[in-house]
């Protein structure tokens, strides 16, 4: 399978900022879009941002003007970088990402893959 690990969480105070990055590792022929998610508690999970393998980005309102999406193609890696942090924006973030890899170590089969990494805790708070 393809694996995604997050980093870059943590606490800040409202205003400041923070960048996360997920790197996506395994036998990867390809990954179209990349995305973060985001779930406080006791509320659903909700897409912040995604970019497609083409570079077209979409935001949720909330975070329209003060996060950026972007992404690395040579390094599997997707970014959020976060600006003028809300308190309303605590929560765990994940990132998620889908395409196809090989699914055997010879590389002579693909099939398409959909994975999440484990979340990383991002708090406002002053």
């Amino acid at each position: 399978q393809v694996q995604l690990v997050e980093s870059g969480g943590g606490l800040v105070q409202p205003g400041e900022s923070l960048r996360l990055s997920c790197a996506a590792s395994g036998r990867i022929f390809s990954i179209n879009a990349m995305g973060w998610y985001r779930q406080a508690p006791g509320k659903q999970r909700e897409l912040v941002a995604s970019v497609t393998s083409g570079g077209s980005t979409n935001y949720a309102d909330s975070v329209k003007g003060r996060f950026t999406i972007s992404r690395d193609n040579a390094k599997n890696t997707v970014y959020l970088q976060m600006n003028s942090l809300k308190p309303e924006d605590t929560a765990v973030y994940y990132c998620n990402a889908g395409g196809r890899y090989y699914y055997n170590v010879y590389h002579t089969g693909l099939t398409d893959f959909d994975s999440w990494g484990q979340g990383t805790q991002v708090t406002v708070s002053s």
